[in-house]
């Protein structure tokens, strides 16, 4: 029952939604997500923590990024079911094809151009 409620909590937002579907199309770190959803460093990072919490993300380091991808091998049973409907009922939003199309033109760029 503590899965399920996690992940329902996790599809409580807007922004977790819209980071879940831009990872839906391919694998970003940080700062891709960052620029695909126009949101700051810290708000993209506390999200990605939470979608990874609750089983729909996993993270693996790739050089210097941490790249995150939706995890079909080891999520709980109820974030693949529910990420699959995500990717499919979510299509026809504005926002989301907005996402989708900054995310086109995102890349991975280092601290420096991150301000830190």
């Amino acid at each position: 029952m503590q899965d399920l409620i996690k992940t329902m909590k996790a599809l409580s937002d807007e922004t977790r939604l819209r980071i879940l579907n831009v990872l839906l199309e391919r694998e970003c770190c940080v700062c891709e997500v960052m620029q695909a959803l126009d949101i700051s460093q810290s708000r993209a990072s506390r999200n990605l923590g939470i979608l990874e919490d609750a089983g729909f993300l996993t993270a693996k380091r790739d050089g210097a990024w941490i790249v995150y991808s939706v995890d079909w091998q080891t999520a709980n049973r109820y974030a693949t079911p529910l990420a699959k409907l995500l990717r499919d009922s979510l299509d026809s939003s504005e926002v989301i094809a907005q996402d989708k199309e900054r995310l086109k033109h995102a890349v991975r760029m280092g601290p420096t151009a991150l301000g830190k």
